[in-house]
């Protein structure tokens, strides 16, 4: 396609490629041809801009604006075409390879509905496309910022979870360590925050039943300016007892934050709450360091198989090699072999023996009971009480909080 003029109202132009040359995207233009056809047309950048002027660009339900590295000079004109698109309601997918984070960061804050990386993984175009063409969910009135009291001088211990591999369940323990922190005292209950840090897979939102808000992608966007009051207006309160900051509302990129950044968001919150609990994604990335240091205890997730004892020491070698703190880990085993499973035990032994790593909490297999919570938005105390992952988990919570008040009441 070298154009974007329809030939009749039956061939109207559903949709476009914006770049400076799209064979430079071949893997695009097979995408498109398979969601749309022929009904798609291909612009470059200045005649993007004049395009949307003319009575054919009506018809247009999104744009697909394609860059590279060598496009970066170019961010300018690259926003006025999302800043036009939008005003004429047509979606923006951005479609970028080897673009710096602070370019996609500016181009999404402009108003991009979508990103996509490039090379295309499989049917990801489609999908863009389908979540953009569902109907916009009714809007529910903002929730009130959670107040925040001004000068608030807390300093509170800051817990971190990230699992070594996928499903071993870091977000179930995230998720249950923070509510039962939050309901560890009846008389005097701590206050708690949840952080999901997994900018691109968190459920945190989805294990709790809470929407996200578009305040936590701004908040995050510009942590230079942030104050109570914005910090506040994107976080959530979960049954009255926990205060919870969702992963944004849209996929994006791991090292659109930096360290700086991350270092804001724990500051403010351990100064305004007893507890912070943080969910880390699986991925390293350049603010793990700045998590890793500030963490009172950092739990680190793993299952008696091959694939988690080759992530753990790699991650030990990893930290180690930076010479990082790699004493602040704790290795948490989930669905650990029950107490009678003597032999299942004594794989766990020679596996923290093979790893030279202490493998210091246990934590048994909750069975259906954890999905069907997660998938109801409850934890486990809700749903669950007497599920032995959940019990695992109120007496670590307890022992964290027994600490805590001795170091408070010794200081």
């Amino acid at each position: 396609m070298t154009s974007a003029t329809p030939q009749d109202e039956n061939d109207a132009i559903l949709a476009c490629t914006i770049s400076r040359d799209v064979q430079n995207f071949d893997l695009l233009i097979e995408d498109m041809e398979a969601a749309l056809g022929e009904r798609w047309g291909d612009l470059g950048f200045a005649e993007a801009l004049a395009f949307f002027s003319q009575p054919e660009a009506e018809s247009l339900q999104f744009v697909a604006l394609a860059l590279d590295g060598d496009d970066e000079d170019n961010l300018t004109m690259m926003g006025e075409i999302i800043t036009r698109a939008k005003e004429k309601c047509i979606k923006v997918v951005l479609i970028a390879e080897d673009v710096t984070p602070a370019s996609l960061h500016q181009l999404l804050r402009k108003g991009a509905d979508e990103f996509v990386p490039y090379p295309l993984p499989e049917n990801e175009l489609q999908e863009a496309i389908d979540r953009m063409n569902k109907p916009d969910p009714v809007t529910a009135p903002q929730a009130a910022a959670v107040p925040l009291a001004n000068g608030a001088s807390k300093e509170g211990a800051l817990f971190v979870v990230q699992g070594l591999a996928g499903g071993v369940g870091s977000t179930t323990m995230a998720v249950n360590l923070a509510w039962e922190l939050a309901t560890v005292s009846a008389k005097e209950a701590p206050k708690v925050c949840l952080i999901d840090l997994d900018l691109q897979y968190g459920s945190v939102s989805t294990f709790l039943d809470l929407p996200r808000h578009e305040a936590v992608f701004e908040m995050l966007s510009d942590t230079d300016s942030m104050d109570e009051e914005s910090f506040g207006q994107a976080l959530q309160t979960f049954e009255d007892k926990l205060q919870v900051l969702t992963a944004p509302s849209d996929m994006v990129p791991l090292d659109i934050i930096n360290p700086e950044d991350i270092q804001r968001v724990i500051d403010t919150a351990r100064s305004h709450f007893d507890y912070v609990v943080i969910d880390m994604p699986k991925t390293l990335v350049h603010w793990s360091e700045t998590v890793l240091q500030a963490a009172h205890v950092y739990f680190a997730l793993i299952e008696l198989d091959m694939r988690s004892a080759q992530n753990a020491l790699r991650l030990k070698r990893a930290l180690q090699a930076e010479e990082l703190p790699f004493n602040k880990l704790r290795f948490a085993m989930n669905r650990a072999p029950k107490f009678t499973d003597l032999n299942g035990k004594g794989r766990v032994k020679r596996m923290g023996e093979s790893l030279g790593i202490s493998i210091d909490l246990l934590l048994p297999d909750g069975g259906k009971a954890v999905m069907q919570s997660g998938d109801h938005g409850l934890p486990l105390a809700n749903s669950a009480a007497k599920n032995p992952l959940r019990r695992e988990i109120a007496k670590l919570a307890q022992s964290l909080h027994s600490l805590g008040s001795s170091d408070a009441e010794a200081a």
